[in-house]
């Protein structure tokens, strides 16, 4: 193509695109409502781009107002939830997908609009080092999704996609257990790791978490004041003996029989 080609080419597309904005603006200040649909529906199907829906998302929004009750304004309340969340705008998306089911109960769209406004949940969960409120509302919304359609297809995606999160509340709380061993907090490692093999039975990280929980008992028991040491002696005793059953192979035991061995020495003083 030579500059010249070139030059009326984008000459023509400036002039094509300058037209549909006249043409659209037209439509959305018109009192047609039929041309406002049907402009809608030819955002949203024909042109299909993320932003052509974006712009349907004013047209239907008059439609909805204009009918909501009947069936011209359900599909438009449920394009605007798709147009939200196709343009990756999340928080409008899930208040409208969110909205759908509530408002169309017997719409056959109304699965698909609860699947999406968890998924709203799902993509606005951030990575776990962060506030996990919203990681929450997702699982939530997701068991919700299958118990409310057993016998859907989306089903075993559901399952899948909340095992993936909870294994991100999983990861965020073995941090927080780290952390706190990281920094001396005995107290609250100790704590925070009781907690985690309490919530989470079956981790990959049990092992790691046992041993810290162990190792942040002794070095408390080592920093009690003297009214409370011998509790703490004999509770890491315990733990250890704990850690050992569960784990007899463990790399930690030979680190942690040390602790043990030294515990069992300062209990005699107090017999």
């Amino acid at each position: 193509m030579n500059k010249f080609t070139y030059t009326l080419a984008a000459l023509a597309s400036i002039v094509m695109l300058a037209s549909s904005c006249s043409d659209y603006n037209r439509v959305l200040k018109s009192d047609n409502y039929g041309e406002k649909f049907d402009m809608a529906n030819y955002l949203y199907d024909s042109v299909g781009t993320a932003s052509s829906k974006v712009r349907s998302i004013a047209l239907y929004e008059q439609i909805y107002q204009r009918s909501p009750k009947q069936g011209e304004g359900e599909l438009a309340y449920f394009r605007i939830g798709k147009a939200y969340y196709v343009s990756g705008d999340y928080y409008m998306a899930g208040y409208y997908l969110g909205q759908f089911p509530q408002r169309f109960p017997y719409s056959p769209k109304a699965e698909e609009a609860t699947f999406l406004s968890a998924m709203c949940a799902v993509n606005n969960s951030p990575e776990y080092s962060l506030d996990q409120m919203e990681t929450d509302v997702a699982i939530n919304n997701l068991q919700q999704f299958v118990n409310r359609y057993p016998n859907s297809v989306l089903i075993d995606s559901c399952n899948n996609i909340i095992d993936r999160l909870r294994f991100k509340l999983e990861t965020k709380a073995y941090e927080s257990v780290k952390l706190y061993s990281k920094t001396e907090n005995y107290r609250a490692a100790a704590s925070s790791a009781s907690t985690f093999m309490e919530d989470y039975p079956m981790s990959i990280f049990k092992e790691e978490v046992h041993y810290i929980y162990v190792m942040n008992s002794y070095y408390l028991a080592k920093n009690s004041i003297e009214q409370k040491k011998k509790e703490r002696i004999e509770q890491t005793i315990e733990r250890y003996s704990t850690f050992v059953a569960a784990f007899p192979e463990s790399d930690y035991n030979r680190i942690l029989a040390g602790f043990d061995d030294e515990m069992r020495k300062e209990l005699k003083e107090y017999q």
